[in-house]
């Protein structure tokens, strides 16, 4: 297993994920699965926030309880899948920060194209976590954390539902720096840069664009 990559096995998220896979599973089942996966891969990915203790009043006395520190992370959608992630995400940490860069494959050369970019201020100070389904290639991931660094951000790590091992070598090969989280590391690409056994393009089965 390569060491800046952690799967998140929760069984609750295999099981949707399954589900997610299955070629039947209507657009409507498969966005509401991606929702409720993406709550769960949100406690793998933030496992080791900073807390700091603050005093606070309970009903029965004073205490010191922990909260989180620092400023409010930002979450980085790359467009357009990601916003299946995003939207689940920001169910559990409401007060994220939000960005989005914009990415399209080019299905002949499979080189990504940018055209769309909206971060949050202050990137150098958050934690920026990039969410995109699909880590294939790994060509689009590069493209938007190269971005990413270009606009400020210093600590960084990229959510995906599902990876192929070139996407990771890709990424590790561009990004040392910068650790991936999924739910399942898959088997390698097809002839035509999509993830095998995979679920087929997230996109379209999000939006029923197939």
């Amino acid at each position: 297993m390569p060491d800046h990559l952690t799967i998140i096995d929760h069984p609750l998220i295999q099981h949707k994920l399954t589900l997610m896979r299955r070629k039947e599973t209507p657009s409507s089942t498969f966005r509401q699965l991606l929702w409720e996966t993406s709550m769960l891969l949100a406690y793998g990915v933030t496992q080791d926030l900073p807390l700091v203790d603050i005093s606070i009043e309970t009903p029965l006395c004073r205490s010191r309880s922990p909260i989180l520190d620092g400023k409010k992370l930002a979450l980085i959608s790359i467009l357009r899948a990601g916003n299946g992630l995003l939207d689940g995400i920001l169910e559990v940490i409401p007060s994220a920060r939000v960005g989005f860069v914009g990415m399209y494959r080019d299905e002949e050369t499979l080189e990504p194209i940018e055209y769309y970019c909206k971060v949050p201020a202050e990137l150098e100070n958050r934690l920026v976590i990039a969410v995109d389904p699909m880590l294939a290639t790994g060509n689009s991931s590069v493209a938007a954390i190269d971005r990413l660094k270009k606009e400020g951000a210093q600590d960084l790590r990229l959510l995906c539902l599902l990876a192929a091992p070139e996407g990771v070598a890709r990424m590790k090969e561009a990004h040392p720096d910068v650790p991936i989280f999924t739910a399942s590391l898959d088997e390698k690409l097809d002839d035509r840069g999509y993830i095998v056994p995979g679920l087929g393009d997230a996109g379209d089965r999000m939006f029923g664009t197939q």
